[in-house]
This record gives C-alpha cells, sequence and structure tokens, in this order.
C-alpha cells in the first residue's frame, strides 16, 4: 500500500498582487485537499505592493493604481471570487474627456479616438491638436496595406509616425503612454506595448479599418459581456473603461492576503539568492524532497519544492543568478521607470472651475514636470465629499527620474505651480499626499517579446522555478492576477507529477 504523499512546498517570493494571486490560489488548492503547503516571503513590511488605499477626512486616495481596465476580466472576476463583487464600480464614462495641454492650454482628445486610432472624421479635422498635413495623413491612413516586409518589432513612436504623422506621436501618442507606462514612445515595443495594433496592421494594413470593423462587431454582439459589469454603462449594455472598488484597490489585496494563514507568511524578509538544496536538482522523489534553498539576509534559509517569484525582474534576477547566470542577465536587461503621485484635495470653488472630464495629459514639448493629472472626483464616485474635487498628478517616469530625490515640500511647491499655470489654481490645497514608487514600472523597449521568449527557453531548463508580475506580459492589476495564477498552476503541476513519480516508485517497491 502505498504512503500517503509528501507535502510539498511552494514558495511565492513577493507579496504585491502578483504574489498575492499565487499564493491565493496556491492556498485555495490546499484546502481543497492537495497535499501541498504555500508560503509568503515579502521583503516589505506590509503585503499589497504598490496597492494602498488613505481615507484622507471623507476623500479617498489612491497611493499606487487606482483602477484597471473592464476589458480585461481577471482583476473584476477576482474580486467577485473573494466576495467583492458589490463592491464594483465603474467609471463615470458619461463625464469622460480627456485633455492635452498644448501650446499653454488645455485641448480635448478628439471623440471617438481609440488610444491613437480615429474613428470619426469630423473630430479629427476639427482639432487643434493637429496641423493640416498630420490630418491628411491620418485620412488617407484609411487606404494603407499591410506591410511588404514584415518586423520583428519596432518602436511605438516609428509605428505611429508611420501611420498618422510625426505630429501624432507629439502630441498624443507621447503623451498617451508616458501617462500609463511613465515611457518613451521612442523606445517602448509597438508589438509588447500594444500587440492589438500590431497586429491589425499585419492583417489589414489600416488600422483605421481593422478599428472601425472592431467597433461595428462590438455592436453586432450588443451587451453579450455586460453582466454584472459593476457599474459605469452597464445600463448602455456597455462595460465601462474602468473599474475600482468602492473603498479603494486595496480592499482587493486585503482579501487575497487573508486567505494565506499568517503563520506561513514572512514580511520584513530579504530574499538574497536561490541555490539547488544538497542532491542536486533532479526529480520530485525520496532522494530529493526539496530541491531549493532561499537565502534570506538575517534569517534561517527557507527550503521549496518550488519557487514563484513575484516581484520585479531585477531583483529576481539577482537572486537567481546562482542558478542561471544567463538568465539573470536577461532579466536584468529589463528597463524600469519610476514614479510619484500627488494627491491633492480642494474645496468647492475649485471642483466648480474646473474643466469637465477626467483630467489632461502633458506632452514633453510643454516642459512641465507633471505627465498627467486626473480629476479623481469626477472619474469615479465615493472618492470626495460632495462638491469638493481630488486631483491626482504623476510625475517621475523615464521622462524625470530626479524627482524622486526632491524633498516633499519642493516637490508640492512645484505641482501647485503648474497647477496654477495649468488649471488657474492658486488657494492652498485642503491636504496633500506624496507616494514614491522607485523601479516600479516595467519598460517593455523594442525587442521585449524576443527577450521574453528568450525568458521563457531558459526556465525550461529549471522546473521548479516560475515568475510572476508586471514585466512580462502586461502591467495591470488583471495582468498580474493572471500571471500571478498561471504561475501557481504550473507549480502545482509541477509538484503532482513528483507526487505521481513518488507514488510509482513505492508501488514497483512494493
Amino acid at each position: 500500500m502505498a504512503e500517503p504523499a509528501k507535502i510539498r512546498r511552494v514558495v511565492v517570493i513577493g507579496g504585491g498582487v502578483s504574489g498575492l494571486a499565487a499564493a491565493h490560489t496556491l492556498a485555495r488548492a490546499r484546502r481543497a485537499g492537495a497535499p501541498i503547503e504555500e508560503v509568503l516571503i515579502e521583503s516589505n513590511p506590509w503585503l499589497g505592493g504598490v496597492v494602498r488605499s488613505e481615507t484622507v477626512d471623507g476623500f479617498l486616495v489612491e497611493a499606487g493604481p487606482d483602477s484597471f481596465l473592464a476589458e480585461k476580466p481577471e482583476a473584476a472576476a477576482m474580486a467577485r471570487e473573494l466576495g467583492l463583487g458589490d463592491d464594483l464600480m465603474g467609471s463615470n464614462d458619461h463625464a469622460r474627456r480627456t485633455y492635452i495641454l498644448h501650446q499653454k492650454r488645455l485641448v480635448p482628445l478628439p471623440d471617438g479616438l481609440m488610444f491613437l486610432v480615429p474613428t470619426r472624421f469630423w473630430p479629427m479635422l476639427t482639432t487643434d491638436l493637429l496641423p493640416w498635413s498630420a490630418k491628411l495623413k491620418a485620412a488617407g491612413e484609411m487606404f494603407s496595406s499591410p506591410p511588404p516586409i514584415e518586423k520583428e518589432d519596432e518602436s511605438v513612436a516609428s509605428f505611429v509616425k508611420r501611420h498618422f504623422g510625426q505630429a501624432m506621436v507629439d502630441n498624443i501618442a507621447d503623451p498617451l503612454l508616458a501617462g500609463v507606462y511613465g515611457g518613451d514612445s521612442e523606445a517602448l515595443s509597438m508589438r509588447s506595448v500594444l500587440p492589438r495594433f500590431w497586429e491589425m496592421e499585419r492583417k489589414h494594413g489600416s488600422l483605421t479599418r481593422a478599428t472601425l470593423e472592431s467597433v461595428r462587431q462590438r455592436r453586432t454582439d450588443g451587451g453579450r459581456n455586460s453582466a454584472g459589469s459593476g457599474g459605469g454603462n452597464s445600463q448602455s449594455g456597455k462595460l465601462p473603461l474602468f473599474m475600482t472598488l468602492k473603498g479603494g484597490l486595496q480592499q482587493l489585496t486585503q482579501k487575497l492576503a487573508a486567505e494565506v494563514e499568517k503563520y506561513r507568511v514572512f514580511l520584513g524578509r530579504k530574499v538574497l539568492t536561490l541555490e539547488f538544496a544538497p542532491g542536486g536538482p533532479g526529480g520530485l522523489g525520496d532522494s530529493c524532497s526539496r530541491r531549493f534553498l532561499i537565502n534570506c539576509e538575517h534569517y534561517k534559509a527557507h527550503d521549496a519544492d518550488a519557487v514563484i517569484l513575484a516581484l520585479p525582474a531585477r531583483p529576481a534576477s539577482g537572486m537567481i543568478a546562482p542558478l542561471d547566470h544567463r538568465l539573470s542577465e536577461l532579466l536584468e536587461g529589463i528597463p524600469y521607470s519610476s514614479s510619484m503621485t500627488v494627491s491633492l484635495g480642494f474645496d468647492e470653488k475649485v471642483r466648480a472651475a474646473l474643466p469637465p472630464g477626467f483630467g489632461f495629459l502633458v506632452p514633453r514639448k510643454e516642459q512641465r514636470r507633471m505627465l498627467a493629472c486626473t480629476f479623481v472626483h469626477t472619474k469615479f464616485d465615493h472618492r470626495a465629499p460632495e462638491g469638493k474635487a481630488l486631483l491626482r498628478c504623476f510625475l517621475g517616469g523615464t521622462r524625470d527620474p530626479d524627482i524622486l530625490q526632491m524633498f516633499d515640500e519642493a516637490v508640492l511647491e512645484g505641482v501647485r505651480h503648474e497647477l496654477k499655470a495649468i488649471l488657474n489654481i492658486t488657494v492652498e490645497p485642503l491636504f496633500y499626499r506624496i507616494h514614491e514608487w522607485p523601479d516600479s514600472m516595467a519598460q517593455y523597449a523594442v525587442g521585449h517579446k524576443a527577450r521574453v521568449g528568450a525568458i521563457e527557453e531558459r526556465l525550461l531548463d529549471l522546473p521548479g522555478i516560475y515568475l510572476a508580475g508586471n514585466a512580462y506580459s502586461g502591467i495591470g492589476i488583471s495582468d498580474c492576477i493572471r500571471t500571478g495564477k498561471s504561475a501557481a498552476e504550473k507549480a502545482l503541476d509541477f509538484v503532482a507529477a513528483g507526487w505521481r513519480g513518488t507514488q510509482k516508485a513505492d508501488d514497483a517497491k512494493q
């Protein structure tokens, strides 16, 4: 008679959204009967990574991300799984308008613009954001054919310039990417950052034709995906653009953290390196019951049958160097940008004087430190007391990494100076909060897809090691949840193969 399956240990390193999603998946499997134990190690004294929510005098302030894209389903699905479905809410898309700071004044993005592709003629014809040469090029883009030579990759700036001209790059694409990625369109990979448009060009040539066809198809499909969208435009049969939680996104990370028993979580432990446990990198058998040692600063090493690295690529690179130097180099080569958010609360007079909409973006040519500013009280309900305004300004990125070295007082003075110049806000804020996130945003540089492919190939020679996080296939909360769950599922499959191998060996002995 075969012995009961040995308990296998899966260690998750990193307690942000990705790591919490992985640990949650493992905990659910354990409670369902899988003979595993999950362990979560985090270098900070808190879980949740960059997701933090704070209530200040009736204002709800998000220190990091404030929402997720509704069209990516993983975050909303996880919220519902955790019992937070009733707290999901959509952005107020009926009030959505985004401005670009252009020649020192705010100019609205043309209606019908789907990221950078125009779907309506008249707004593009009348916008002040583009010169006539760019408008003519945009009109002619309707007749583009697929490129004769298929490229491996190119920068977003190069791609957009080919289709719509340099003015579209400078005035629209670059500020949009700076606001989302904190990055530079000249450096970011079109294939990895905007894969949908990359595929559109390969198939149709014209992005405009392909986008219009996609819009027609969605209208034909109707509201098939609208059920349970949690607010926003659900009544009109459309998903909202963004979704969040009524009490802030920290509701999600707190619920995920609660899924893992406290005695399985180790906070304030900095992992230095991974190495093979005595017995070598062999299979999960009796001769090698623990495959990896996880060396921590100031603490005894943890042992593990499988390890999930759910943290930025650079620290993962250092940890994995003793196992595979080339894999370490590939991970080290993924660049990051740093970010800063400055949240400010204002009174009724400021709110009444603000332009309608979600906020504005700032192109590089305007020579401002601010990358973007969100009118949070308009974007979402339940973010500010009745009649008051909550603004959230974004700084840093590849454009201005040095701002994280400035004192808070100097940062606040600079932000207030720019808000005065752009929005004519001269009054003192009711409060402010500054949050810094060094090396927090992965930059998908040209060639990123090939780099990720090489990383995945190297990992084939390290069974039991898995990666998760925003460094590989998407930077949003849903992407982090997807990669965390996927890594956990792969780890479960790996240790399950070990159980089966051990059971076969036991049966053979008998």
